[in-house]
């Protein structure tokens, strides 16, 4: 029942993986490119090294002997991780699926070609001058987006001519890895989006948690909420493609599958995180009977899930840093925060700050019928109010 869990990436996500891991006894070595990241500081041991360094997270597993080994960033070898499979380390949920998600050329690819599902139209650039090309396909508006990239870096709307050439080194700019290739796709006009988490299992069915609506800026999330309100046959059309894909990747876990629903055309399948997302967050409100950190666990160690159940609605914002600084930051107006009824702060204990970077998150919650457009509300009032302080 005990396993030592090897997590690359130790970002905020990490953190409460750990936590859920550590409540089940569990043993994880956290991994990142900087000392102090934020699971580092609730695991059992940790280790410092860029994970684009095949040679070098070869030696970190040789050094642990892990019995699994969990990624939560994008930025990792992830060749490296099929030999590691062949050699018998099991890679979560599978290096497959790591390998296809990771980058955004092979799982649009498997998705809109191989499975079939409705994407938006779509072209890759290596160049300037594809890059130029593609957007004349395209046309206006078009968004633009880095193969691989996280947390929103380096993804842009193009709304006219004049957008081009910003974008483009923005979309550099923002590249993660050695991949620099970037996506423009067609804009389109969705009434909302979506994160459906999905769980996969090893020996139980396909569950889905209720989907969340998220709000997002320059691609990075900033608030979400759950339960989003949708028509069944949207609801039933997301589950579908989620099943599909997350099938075609194999391994277990939980992945966050993003979708634009438009009520006049249909659910158009984003992107998706073979990992807990960051719009996921929510679930810390304990809207659910296991919040999305402790599935992703239950999953990944063969535990059993026999439903997932919706026991309040809830919702989330962040909390940014307005100012960079190399030391820890402190907070103030957390106090204020927790004046507003049913709400938590979440301190995520980064090390530095820099305009924008998310350093914790509100959450809060009602009864399962709550009008979700009233936490939201409570849920940025109360984040507005945290302001992170540089030293």
């Amino acid at each position: 029942m005990i396993h030592k869990i090897l997590l690359l990436g130790s970002g905020e996500l990490g953190k409460e993986f750990v936590i859920a891991a550590k409540r089940m006894g569990q043993y994880v070595i956290a991994c990142d490119s900087y000392a102090g990241a934020p699971a580092m500081q609730v695991a059992d041991e940790c280790e410092v090294f860029s994970m684009l360094d095949g040679d070098a997270l070869e030696a970190v597993v040789k050094k642990h002997q892990p019995d699994l080994i969990v990624p939560e960033i994008e930025a990792i070898r992830t060749e490296r991780l099929y030999e590691l499979e062949k050699q018998g380390l099991h890679v979560v949920p599978s290096a497959r699926a790591v390998n296809f998600t990771m980058n955004r050329r092979a799982i649009r690819d498997l998705a809109a070609v191989d499975l079939g599902l409705q994407t938006a139209k779509y072209f890759y650039a290596k160049t300037k001058e594809e890059f130029v090309a593609a957007v004349n396909q395209i046309g206006y508006p078009c968004v633009v987006k880095p193969l691989m990239s996280s947390s929103g870096k380096g993804q842009s709307k193009i709304n006219g001519p004049e957008d081009v050439d910003s974008a483009w080194e923005y979309g550099i700019s923002g590249s993660r890895g050695d991949i620099v290739e970037m996506i423009v796709e067609e804009f389109i006009p969705f009434d909302y989006e979506i994160t459906l988490l999905t769980v996969t299992q090893k020996n139980g069915k396909t569950l889905f948690c209720p989907p969340i609506g998220h709000v997002q800026k320059g691609g990075d999330y900033q608030e979400s909420f759950q339960p989003m309100p949708m028509k069944p046959e949207h609801l039933k059309a997301a589950q579908d493609m989620a099943e599909k894909v997350t099938g075609a990747l194999t391994g277990c876990g939980i992945w966050g599958v993003e979708f634009f629903i438009s009520n006049e055309k249909g659910v158009y399948f984003s992107e998706l995180s073979p990992r807990p997302h960051d719009t996921g967050m929510v679930t810390l409100a304990n809207t659910q009977n296991l919040n999305e950190f402790e599935l992703h666990l239950y999953a990944i160690l063969g535990l059993p899930i026999t439903e997932i159940q919706l026991l309040k609605a809830g919702a989330s914002a962040v909390i940014p840093a307005t100012e960079a600084s190399p030391n820890p930051a402190e907070y103030e107006g957390v106090e204020d925060a927790l004046q507003m009824p049913n709400t938590y702060v979440r301190i995520f204990g980064k090390p530095t700050t820099r305009p924008k970077r998310r350093m914790g998150v509100a959450v809060t919650y009602d009864a399962p019928d709550a009008d979700i457009e009233i936490l939201r509300e409570r849920v940025k009032a109360a984040a507005a109010k945290v302001k992170v302080k540089t030293c």
